[in-house]
């Protein structure tokens, strides 16, 4: 613990009661910079090195469902529920040329039913709820939590799977309560306690993850619509 007071002392020493120096703040500013994008990009060199087959097999699983005729919903709370309405953004409006729009469907995004099953039932519900409105056998899940220990998207990932839904988590740290769960098919972790350094990689697996799944969709483009 000494040793974390020291290293942010010694970057931001004006923020523990020494004066204020331009030159040494502004040095100690663009030093963070460096150390926070070296972090950044070895969390996601990490990550890729220990997780390329699984990710393969995740596009696969989604291409899969697409190809099927089924459906994507996405969840995450805070910052990953930005996350998560980007995952379905992105499939559902692509930005490259030629590739076909694919239904994505946010459980988050619609603030009234959330309201209501929050203020009702509690907030433990508010995905499961949406699942059972609007989910279908063969339809995929993809929950986003930096700590994998949501209890709302436990709840629904244990529904999806009854339900007959392919689940598939993005977690950080350990994995958390989410890579143990059984109700997961894939559980993508990022392991480091940086909840930053995790959110970064979440947007890059998820970027490589819609670009992977267009490309196996390829050969069935002209019967998907545009």
């Amino acid at each position: 613990m000494s040793d974390n007071r020291s290293n942010l002392e010694n970057l931001y020493p004006f923020l523990h009661g020494n004066l204020k120096n331009p030159q040494s703040e502004r040095a100690a500013l663009l030093e963070s910079v460096r150390q926070k994008a070296q972090q950044s990009l070895a969390v996601k060199q990490a990550f890729f090195a220990r997780n390329t087959d699984k990710l393969v097999v995740v596009a696969e699983s989604l291409a899969n469902v697409f190809s099927h005729g089924g459906r994507l919903f996405t969840m995450g709370n805070g910052g990953s529920h930005c996350d998560a309405s980007h995952v379905a953004v992105e499939f559902q409006h692509p930005v490259t040329a030629g590739r076909p729009a694919l239904t994505a469907i946010d459980l988050g995004a619609d603030i009234t039913m959330m309201s209501a099953v929050g203020n009702d039932l509690g907030f433990d519900h508010v995905y499961v709820r949406r699942l059972i409105a609007l989910g279908q056998r063969n339809d995929a899940l993809i929950g986003l939590s930096t700590s994998g220990n949501s209890d709302n998207l436990l709840r629904a990932f244990e529904k999806a799977k009854e339900m007959g839904m392919v689940t598939i988590g993005m977690a950080g740290m350990d994995g958390g309560s989410m890579a143990k769960s059984s109700a997961l098919d894939h559980c993508l972790v990022v392991e480091t306690d940086s909840i930053h350094r995790i959110q970064e990689c979440h947007v890059a697996i998820y970027h490589i993850l819609w670009d992977l799944v267009h490309t196996l969709l390829a050969d069935s483009r002209g019967e998907l619509k545009s």
